[in-house]
């Protein structure tokens, strides 16, 4: 007889290693569209940097106002942040090597933004702060399905998990951009599909196309599933009622709002910029930051 076999989890699990802070400076900026730049950061604080899972985030620490830069401390396994809460925007690891000691951040060229700005403009050589990777969710190994949904701003991390995908999985990835132009040449692995969604014309965080892409799917039932979502809070909410619908457990999904439309504080083309209270009040309990 032939089934699906019951989940091992039931509740989400994270993963363990200690966060830290470190300067790092500029290598390289290359365009990976003509909307998007990958800045590689590397030098001799990038000794000790750990990034393990494709859906890992650091806070990259921007100077204030008059030009001095409030990193925070460490302290144990964990950071001591400064208060008030120094400028930071977050961002996903696109690829870490720690061979030739080097780690990529892809950026959206947009106006305004602090993060984009300083993607753009940011001298060859010149430092910033990092702090992370935090510890991010682990997938189920009984989970051997994977739904990799999202916009631009998902983009990151959906490359990396292609590019990284251990052999024997199987799984679809699509993901949400203004146009073809801004298709990227990602690896697909064998058992995968990759789907351009475009939104040809319909302003960023105002489209229904994941939660309608993700309606026509069917997940398999002779193995377990794992849905993995990201993009504008409102667009991911029908990719949330989508997975619960077909039974998928609080373990075997990981879908979250990077950004809001309404939101000040949220820059929406940013990639990979976590900036939903929920995001929040975790980064405050992982950091110990009063909130």
């Amino acid at each position: 007889m032939t089934g699906i076999a019951q989940p091992v989890r039931t509740k989400p699990q994270w993963a363990e290693f200690p966060i830290r802070i470190r300067e790092l400076q500029v290598l390289r900026r290359a365009l990976v569209t003509d909307s998007m730049v990958r800045i590689t950061l590397g030098g001799p604080g990038i000794v000790g940097f750990e990034s393990h899972l494709p859906d890992e985030h650091v806070k990259l620490v921007f100077p204030d106002p008059d030009g001095t830069t409030r990193a925070p401390v460490p302290d144990g396994d964990r950071l001591d942040w400064p208060n008030p809460f120094p400028p930071t925007r977050e961002y996903t690891v696109r690829r870490y090597d720690a061979d030739a000691g080097e780690v990529d951040f892809d950026f959206v060229v947009h106006r305004g933004g602090l993060a984009s700005t300083w993607a753009q403009g940011a001298p060859i050589g010149s430092s910033i702060w990092v702090a992370g990777p935090r510890p991010p969710r682990t997938v189920p190994e009984e989970c051997r399905h994977l739904v990799l949904l999202g916009d631009e701003t998902a983009l990151p991390a959906i490359g990396r998990w292609l590019e990284e995908m251990p052999a024997g999985l199987s799984g679809v990835a699509a993901v949400e951009i203004a146009g073809a132009s801004e298709e990227q040449n990602l690896r697909v692995p064998e058992g995968f599909t990759l789907h351009w969604l475009h939104r040809d014309g319909a302003p960023a965080g105002h489209s229904p196309l994941l939660g309608e892409f993700a309606r026509t799917l069917t997940l398999p039932t002779n193995v377990r599933s794992y849905v993995w979502a990201a993009g504008e809070a409102s667009t991911i909410k029908p990719v949330r009622r989508w997975a619960r619908a077909q039974g998928v457990t609080a373990a075997e999904y990981d879908i979250g709002g990077y950004w809001k439309v309404e939101s000040t504080r949220a820059e929406p083309t940013s990639v990979g910029a976590k900036v939903v209270n929920g995001v929040r009040h975790g980064w405050a309990h992982l950091l110990r930051r009063e909130h």
